[in-house]
């Protein structure tokens, strides 16, 4: 399964990083992921959020964030807006499903057929 990430928002925070305590460098994204396979593409309907500051090239993850990245991350959480969640069937799926539904309806023929 394939699985494809989309950043559907990036902001430049001017917050302090709370690892090297630097205000120019934090990224805030979020990201959605697609699922793909022979058989149908899915798009998920939940977000992940990364930061990541660029000057000490750290992940600050959620337990970290002080109450100023909390309300920044509020704010950008309002504004994205992301891809609807739908799932997108292939041709690949369409035949073996009407293939399946001729060969139930050959069959209940052939068992009409034998009964008379």
């Amino acid at each position: 399964m394939k699985v494809t990430e989309y950043t559907i928002q990036k902001a430049e925070l001017k917050n302090n990083c709370p690892e090297c305590f630097n205000n120019d460098g934090l990224v805030l994204s979020f990201i959605q992921k697609e699922l793909e396979n022979a058989w149908y593409r899915k798009v998920e309907d939940n977000l992940e959020v990364k930061l990541f500051c660029t000057v000490c090239k750290t992940q600050i993850f959620p337990v970290r964030w002080d109450e100023h990245i909390e309300r920044v991350y509020d704010y950008y959480h309002k504004l994205v807006s992301p891809k609807p969640a739908k799932t997108q069937y292939k041709k690949r799926f369409w035949l073996a499903l009407s293939s399946g539904i001729l060969v139930i309806i050959a069959a209940l023929f052939w068992v009409g057929y034998k009964m008379i």
